[in-house]
C-alpha cells in the first residue's frame, strides 16, 4: 500500500508500468528497429563478420522526428542489450514497519540534528536585530517562526521535494542527476545512447504536459547556454553544502557551549570559544566511525532532546502566558511588519534559522527512506519544536530583557545542568548533519565528473550510501576551526549561517521546478505556483541576510566561491581532455595499414589500457606501440564510466565490442558505474568479472552470426532491421545486433523471464556446415583468451595531461596549466580503487594541447 501511495504522490506522478504501451521518437526515414554501429569501424565489421554494435557513434540529432508507439518494454537498464528486467529499487522498500521505525529513531542522529538545535539561537538572533518592546512584538516574532517552519521543512521538503529523489538519493547532484538522466544536458561529451536506456525517460501517453515536457527537453539539449546555466547552478548549490558543512558545526556548537554564561556569570567569551574548539576536535574526529553507528548511539540522545524541547515547552506555557497561543493566526506577523518596518525586515535572517537543516533532510536521503524521514519529522520532530518556540515566547512575555540567551534563560534553574549537557550533546550531533550531507554531494559530484577524485571510505556494509571521506573531514575541520576564531559573535555566525541556507535552497526551488516539469509532467498551474511562492519567500528572506555581509558573512561567501571554482575547473579541464582526445583518436585506416601485429611484436597476455574514451582508439595507444617492444596478444580498451543512474547492477556492469577484425583481438569494454555504487573490488575480482563477460560477448556475437546465416544464407550481410531482430510473445521488438551479456531461458517466453545465468540455445540445423565452421571458430577464441588469461594481465596506463597553448589567453593558461595541473596532480587515480600491484603496471605519459 506504502508502495502505491508513493507512485501516486511521485508525479502525478506515477510513471507507466514497463509492461504498458510507450510513446517514443523516431526519425522520419528510421526503420522499425534502430541499430546504427561504429562509422569508423564499419569497414572492420563486415570483415569481421561481427553483428556487434553497442552505440551509434553519430546521431542525427538534426533529423526530423515523431512520436510512435512501441509495444511493452522492459523496465530494465538496457533495453538494447535485452538485459534483464528489475531495476535496481530502493534498498529500504522492503522493510517491516519495525525495520521502518528503527530507521526513523536512527534519522533523529544523522538527519534531524541540525534542524532540532536551531531553538538554541533563533529568537536570540531574531531579537537582536529586533529589539522586544511589547507582546505583540515577542507574539509576531513566534507567528514568523511558526510559519516558516511549516512552510519550508514540512510543505516544501517533506511532502514534495523529498519525492524528487533519484532511487533514494538525494541532494543537488541527485537532482541534476535525474535531469541528465532524462534530457542530454551534461556538458562532458562522453553520452552514449546505451546509457539513456539504463533509465530511460518514460514516456506518457500524449498530453499537453507530455508535449511541453518535450518541448522543455529539447530546448535544454539543443541550447549550449541553458546547459552551462543548468551546471552552474547546480555547482552553486553544492558549493553552498560544504559551505553548510563548515557554519553549522561553528553555529550549532557555540550556541550551546554559549550557555555557560548563563549558568557561570564569570565565564567570559574567549573561553566559550575555546571550548567549542575542543568539542568540534572532537566531533569530526569521530565522523570515521560511519552514520550507522554513530546513528545508533546518538538517537537516544537526539531523542531526549526533543523531549526536553517539549517538555519544557509545555511547562513553560502553563506557568508564564498561553496567550502566545495566537500566534497561530498569520495576521499577527502583518502587526509586526507594521509595528517595526525595516527592523522586522532586517530579523528575517534570523528567523530562517529555525528552517535550517531541511536542505539537510533531502541531502542525508541516502542513509535513510524518504517514509522514514516524513515520519519521523511530522510526529516527533515538528510538535517538538513548535512546542519549544512556544515555550520560548511565552517566557519571554514575561522576561524581555533576557532574549539574547532565551532559550537556556527559560530552563528552570534545578534541570539547567542536564539540560545544558543534553544540548551540547544535541549540538555536537546536529553538526554532523549537514558533515554527512556534504560526503554524500562530494562523492555524487565526483561520480558526475565535477569534482577531483578523493579517497571515499564506505563505513557500513549493509548500506552503500554511508560513507566517510577523510580528506573533505579535516578540510572542514581546518575551516571550521578558523571561522570560530575570526567570527566571535553568535550573530554574525547566524548571518552567515543564512545565506548558505538559502543559497542551497534557491538552486532546490528551480532544481526541482526543472523536474516537476521535465519528468513528473504535472499541471503548469501547480509548477508555477509552487516555483513562484516559494522561490519568491526565499528570496524575500535572501534580501534580508544580504545586508549583513560586511558583518562576517563575506568569510563564507568567499569559502563558498572557492569550492564552486574549484569544481568548475575540475569540470571544464575535464570536458576539454574529453574533447582534445577524441579528436586525437587513432583512424581505423591506420589499425589496418598496421595489420594484425600492429607493426609490432604480440607477446602472450592481456593488456587492459585504460582511457576515458567510450568510442574510438585513444591516442595513447599509439603511444604505447611506439614506446613498447611489444605489445600484448590481446588488448581491451576500458572505460571506467560513471553513469548517471544510482546504481548498475554487477550483470550489467560491462559493455563489449569488438574493435578490429577478428584477428587483431582486440576490444572495448565500457565498466559502467552508478554514482552511489562501491567500487572495492580487487584487482584479480575485476579481472575475472571482465573475462567472463568478454567470453560472453563472444558466444553471442557467434550466435547471432548463425542466425544471421540460417535466416539469408549471406554471412557478410549487415542488413540490421531484417534478420536481427526479436519479436517476443508480448509484441516487443528487440534488435539482436547488440552486445548481451546476460541471456535468456527460452526464446519461447516472454522476454520479462529473461535469466542472467544461462546460456541461448538457439535451435539451428544440425547438418549446417557453417554452424561447424562458427563453432570452431568460437572454441579457438575462446581458447586464445584463456591462454591470454593465464600468461598474466598487465594494466597499461595512460596518463593523458593538458596544457594550454601558446596563443591562448591568459585566462585560460593560467586555468588550465596551474588550477586544473595541480588539482589533476594531487586527485586519486581512477586505478586505484583496484589496489594493482606495481609489477603488473606499465604507465606512459602523454601531454595534449588544448
Amino acid at each position: 500500500m506504502a508502495e502505491e501511495e508513493e507512485s501516486e504522490i511521485n508525479g502525478g506522478l506515477a510513471s507507466m508500468d514497463s509492461t504498458e504501451s510507450r510513446w517514443v521518437f523516431q526519425d522520419e526515414d528510421d526503420s522499425e528497429i534502430e541499430d546504427d554501429y561504429d562509422e569508423d569501424d564499419d569497414a572492420s565489421q563486415r570483415t569481421a563478420n561481427t553483428a556487434a554494435a553497442l552505440d551509434s557513434e553519430d546521431e542525427d540529432d538534426n533529423a526530423e522526428q515523431r512520436l510512435i508507439r512501441t509495444g511493452p518494454r522492459i523496465d530494465s537498464f538496457d533495453v538494447e542489450a535485452l538485459e534483464v528486467p528489475g531495476a535496481v529499487r530502493n534498498e529500504y522498500e522492503d522493510y517491516s514497519m519495525g525495520r521502518r521505525i528503527s530507521l526513523a529513531f536512527q534519522t533523529l542522529g544523522v538527519v534531524f540534528g541540525d534542524v532540532g538545535t536551531s531553538p538554541l539561537y533563533t529568537f536570540s538572533v531574531m531579537f537582536k536585530k529586533a529589539p522586544i518592546n511589547g507582546d505583540e512584538d515577542v507574539i509576531g516574532a513566534l507567528s514568523l517562526v511558526l510559519y516558516t517552519l511549516i512552510l519550508i521543512p514540512l510543505v516544501k521538503y517533506v511532502l514534495v521535494v523529498l519525492w524528487a529523489n533519484d532511487d533514494g538519493e538525494g541532494g543537488t547532484f541527485a537532482l541534476y542527476s535525474l535531469i541528465c538522466r532524462h534530457a542530454k544536458v551534461s556538458l562532458l561529451p562522453n553520452q552514449l545512447p546505451s546509457d539513456a536506456r539504463i533509465s530511460s525517460f518514460r514516456l506518457k501517453v500524449p498530453s499537453a504536459e507530455l508535449e511541453r515536457s518535450l518541448k522543455i527537453k529539447e530546448r535544454l539539449e539543443n541550447s549550449q547556454a541553458l546547459k552551462k546555466l543548468l551546471l552552474m547552478l547546480v555547482l552553486a548549490g553544492t558549493s553552498m553544502v560544504i559551505a553548510d558543512g563548515v557554519i553549522t558545526p561553528a553555529m550549532s556548537v557555540t550556541s550551546a557551549v554559549s550557555g555557560l554564561k548563563v549558568g557561570v556569570e564569570a565565564i567570559e567569551q574567549d573561553e566559550v570559544r575555546m571550548i567549542s574548539v575542543a568539542f568540534l576536535v572532537i566531533l569530526f574526529s569521530v565522523q570515521k566511525f560511519g552514520t550507522s553507528k554513530v546513528g545508533l548511539v546518538v538517537g537516544p540522545a537526539l531523542f531526549i532532546w526533543f523531549c526536553c524541547l517539549a517538555g519544557f515547552g509545555i511547562y513553560n506555557l502553563v506557568k508564564y502566558d498561553t496567550s502566545v497561543l495566537k500566534a497561530f493566526n498569520p495576521v499577527h506577523i502583518y502587526y509586526f511588519f507594521k509595528r517595526n518596518t525595516t527592523k522586522a525586515w532586517y530579523c528575517l535572517g534570523g528567523c530562517l534559522l529555525c528552517a535550517t537543516g531541511s536542505e539537510a533532510m533531502f541531502a542525508d536521503l541516502c542513509y535513510f527512506s524518504v517514509r522514514s524521514v516524513q515520519l519521523t519529522f511530522v510526529f516527533l520532530v515538528l510538535p517538538c519544536l513548535l512546542l519549544g518556540y512556544l515555550g520560548q515566547a511565552a517566557y519571554l512575555m514575561e522576561n524581555p530583557t533576557l532574549a539574547e540567551q532565551a532559550f537556556f534563560s527559560s530552563i528552570p534553574s534545578g534541570a539547567f545542568w542536564p539540560v545544558f549537557i543534553v544540548a551540547n550533546v544535541a549540538a555536537l550531533i546536529a553538526s554532523r548533519a549537514m558533515t554527512t550531507a556534504t560526503f554524500s554531494c562530494i562523492k555524487q559530484s565526483t561520480a558526475l565528473g565535477c569534482f577531483p577524485r578523493l579517497k571515499i571510505i564506505h563505513t557500513s556494509r549493509k548500506f552503500m550510501g554511508q560513507i566517510y571521506i577523510p580528506v573533505i573531514n579535516w578540510f572542514l575541520l581546518a575551516v571550521c576551526l578558523v571561522f570560530v576564531c575570526c567570527i566571535t559573535s553568535v550573530d554574525e555566525i547566524g548571518n552567515a549561517y543564512g545565506i548558505a541556507e538559502l543559497g542551497v535552497m534557491m538552486m532546490t526551488t528551480i532544481l526541482v521546478t526543472i523536474v516537476m516539469l521535465l519528468i513528473w509532467q504535472i499541471n503548469i498551474v501547480i509548477v508555477l505556483c509552487f516555483l513562484v511562492f516559494f522561490l519568491g519567500l526565499e528570496l524575500t528572506f535572501f534580501s534580508s541576510v544580504l545586508w549583513s555581509v560586511p558583518d562576517g558573512s563575506w568569510i563564507i561567501l568567499v569559502f563558498a566561491v572557492i569550492m564552486f571554482l574549484i569544481m568548475y575547473i575540475w569540470n571544464y579541464g575535464s570536458k576539454l581532455k574529453y574533447e582534445t582526445e577524441v579528436k586525437q583518436k587513432l583512424s581505423m585506416d591506420l589499425m589496418r595499414e598496421l595489420g594484425s601485429d600492429l607493426g609490432t611484436m604480440r607477446a602472450p597476455g592481456i593488456g587492459l589500457l585504460y582511457n576515458e574514451l567510450v568510442k574510438g582508439i585513444p591516442a595513447i595507444f599509439g603511444h604505447f606501440l611506439t614506446t613498447l617492444p611489444a605489445i600484448h596478444s590481446m588488448i581491451i580498451f576500458v572505460c571506467i564510466k560513471y553513469v548517471p543512474v544510482p546504481v548498475v547492477p554487477q550483470s550489467e556492469r560491462f559493455l563489449f565490442r569488438r574493435v578490429c577484425p577478428k584477428s587483431y583481438h582486440i576490444f572495448r569494454c565500457i565498466a559502467r558505474y552508478g554514482y552511489k555504487d562501491v567500487r572495492k573490488e580487487n584487482h584479480q575480482t575485476f579481472e575475472q568479472l571482465l573475462i567472463e563477460s568478454l567470453e560472453k560477448f563472444i558466444r553471442r556475437e557467434a550466435q547471432e552470426r548463425s542466425l544471421e546465416s540460417d535466416g539469408d544464407g549471406d554471412t557478410d550481410s549487415e542488413d540490421l532491421s531484417g534478420s536481427r531482430v526479436l519479436i517476443a510473445p508480448n509484441g516487443s521488438v528487440y534488435s539482436l545486433g547488440v552486445p548481451l551479456l546476460s541471456e535468456f531461458r527460452d526464446t519461447s517466453k516472454p522476454i520479462l523471464e529473461a535469466s542472467t545465468s544461462e546460456e541461448v540455445r538457439p535451435v539451428l540445423p544440425p547438418a549446417d556446415p557453417a554452424m561447424s565452421d562458427t563453432e570452431h571458430s568460437l572454441e579457438r577464441e575462446l581458447s586464445f583468451i584463456r591462454k591470454a588469461k593465464e600468461s598474466g594481465v598487465v594494466y597499461l596506463l595512460g596518463h593523458g595531461d593538458i596544457r594550454a597553448r601558446k596563443d591562448s589567453w591568459f585566462i585560460k593558461k593560467l586555468v588550465i596549466n596551474y588550477f586544473y595541473a595541480f588539482l589533476r596532480k594531487n586527485c586519486r587515480r581512477g586505478i586505484a580503487n583496484l589496489s594493482v600491484p606495481h609489477s603488473n603496471l606499465m604507465q606512459v605519459g602523454m601531454t595534449y594541447m588544448v
